[in-house]
C-alpha cells in the first residue's frame, strides 16, 4: 500500500509564537502536526511474530476483532468523504492523510487476523454518508472515546505480558496514529467553529451535541448487545476489557491508567494544540463523584 503524502507549502508558526484558536496559524499548525509525523510503514511488509499456541489462543479469543475491522473500514470512508467535501488546500491535504492512515489500520488488522487464524463475521457494506460533516464528527468523537480507553488497555496488555513484546512493537505505530488523529480532530473542531459564518454556528453546536447523544445511545445499544451476548461482550470491551486480558482492575484503577496514558501519548506534540477534554473531563468528574459516595468510602 504505497502512498505519497500531499504537501503544504506554508511553514508552521515558529516555537514560542502565540497561536490563537481559529487563526490561520492554528490551521497550519494542526495540519503540519499530522503531516510531519506520518509514519510511512507498509502493512504488507509487517513481519508478524510467531506466537506460542497458548498466547495465540488468548489473542484469538478477544471479542474485539470484528468491531475493530469494521470500525476502521467505516472511519476511513467517513474521513475520506469529508476530505472530498473540503476545499481548503491545507485541510484537504491533512484529511487525505488521515483517511489513508485509517484505511491502513483496517489493512493491518485484516492482515493480522488472517495470519493468526482469527475468523471474522462477513463485513457489512460501507455506505458513503450523505452528510460529510456529520460523518467526520461521528468518527472523530467516537475515536476520542475509544482511543482514551484503548490507550489504557494497551498499557495493561503490555505490562501484564498478555501481548508479547513483538506484538506490542508491531501495534505501537497504530496507537501513535490514533493519538495523532484525535489531536488533529479536536483542533479541527476548534478551528472549524471559529471560521464558519456566525449564523451557522448555532446549528453546528446542535450538531455536535447531537453526535454525542448519538454516540451515547449507540453505546447503550452496544451494552445491551441487542440480545446477542457475544455482541455485547465485543462492544463492551473498552470498559470491561481488562477482564478479557486476565486482569481484575477496578474502574478507578482503569480510569487512572487511561488518564495517564492519554496524557503521555499526547505530550510529545506541540503544546499550542489543544487536547481532547470532554472524555477525560467526564472521567475525572465520575472519579470525583465516586470518591464522595459512601460506597466508595
Amino acid at each position: 500500500m504505497n502512498y505519497i503524502p500531499g504537501k503544504i507549502e506554508a511553514a508552521g508558526p515558529p516555537p514560542g509564537m502565540r497561536v490563537p484558536l481559529g487563526s490561520e496559524a492554528h490551521k497550519i499548525l494542526l495540519c503540519r502536526a499530522l503531516l510531519d509525523t506520518h509514519d510511512p510503514y507498509t502493512p504488507a511488509l509487517i513481519d508478524w511474530p510467531d506466537l506460542e499456541e497458548e498466547t495465540r489462543q488468548k489473542i484469538v479469543s478477544l471479542p474485539i476483532w470484528d468491531m475493530a475491522v469494521q470500525t476502521e473500514g467505516r472511519t476511513g470512508l467517513f474521513v475520506q468523504t469529508f476530505a472530498d467535501f473540503v476545499t481548503d488546500h491545507e485541510l484537504k491535504t491533512a484529511l487525505e492523510m488521515d483517511a489513508f492512515e485509517e484505511k491502513r489500520h483496517k489493512i493491518v488488522l485484516a492482515d493480522m487476523v488472517q495470519h493468526y487464524g482469527i475468523v471474522l463475521e462477513p463485513e457489512p457494506p460501507y455506505i458513503k454518508p450523505k452528510d460529510a460533516e456529520w460523518a467526520f464528527m461521528r468518527s472523530g468523537f467516537s475515536e476520542c472515546i475509544d482511543s482514551f480507553f484503548g490507550f489504557g488497555l494497551f498499557k495493561i496488555a503490555k505490562d501484564t505480558g498478555f501481548f508479547p513484546p513483538e506484538l506490542i512493537d508491531t501495534f505501537e505505530p497504530v496507537m501513535r496514529e490514533e493519538g495523532r488523529h484525535i489531536l488533529f480532530f479536536v483542533n479541527w473542531v476548534a478551528w472549524w467553529r471559529r471560521n464558519m459564518p456566525w449564523w451557522r454556528r448555532p446549528y453546528f453546536e446542535l450538531k455536535v451535541w447531537a453526535v454525542w447523544v448519538f454516540l451515547f445511545w449507540e453505546r447503550i445499544d452496544m451494552a445491551k448487545g441487542m440480545g446477542d451476548s457475544t455482541k455485547a461482550q465485543e462492544n463492551n470491551f473498552t470498559l470491561n476489557g481488562s477482564k478479557d486480558l486476565g486482569v481484575e482492575v477496578s474502574f478507578p484503577e482503569l480510569a487512572a491508567i487511561c488518564l495517564s496514558e492519554n496524557d503521555r501519548r499526547l505530550a510529545p506534540y506541540d503544546a499550542r494544540l489543544i487536547r481532547p477534554k470532554f472524555v477525560p473531563g467526564m472521567i475525572r468528574l465520575v472519579l470525583r463523584f465516586m470518591r464522595k459516595t459512601p460506597a466508595a468510602a
